[in-house]
């Protein structure tokens, strides 16, 4: 399994179309990171981008994000990744605590920022 970070330095970008870029995290079937690899953020919006399509491809199926507008979450959706929002912090802490089960999505899409991220 991988699961991706939206990240700025170590830390969890509160936004996920603009992050210095994404870390990946690969973990074995015991729940444990094994390696971690960073990922260039395309620029511009994440969801306008080939991002999904890129960490698709790369294996990944879920996101601990910050936060992200619906059209985000339904773009990586459709490459078969999973959201989880409302992340904070370091990021190799975060995936551990979903790892553990402590983390669950919040549910809050990032209104201010729907601008035609949509798939078609």
């Amino acid at each position: 399994m991988k699961i991706a970070v939206p990240s700025r330095g170590s830390q969890v970008d509160g936004h996920f179309g603009h992050c210095e870029y994404f870390t990946v995290f690969t973990v074995n079937e015991e729940k444990k990171i094994v390696s971690e690899e960073t990922v260039q953020s395309p620029a511009g919006c994440g969801c306008k981008s080939n991002i999904a399509t890129t960490l698709a491809q790369m294996g990944v199926s879920l996101m601990l994000a910050g936060n992200m507008g619906s059209g985000a979450v339904n773009v990586l959706n459709s490459q078969g990744i999973d959201v989880v929002r409302g992340c904070s912090g370091n990021v190799k802490a975060v995936a551990e605590g979903w790892l553990s089960g402590a983390l669950k999505d919040s549910g809050v899409a990032c209104a201010q920022h729907e601008h035609g991220c949509h798939t078609s």
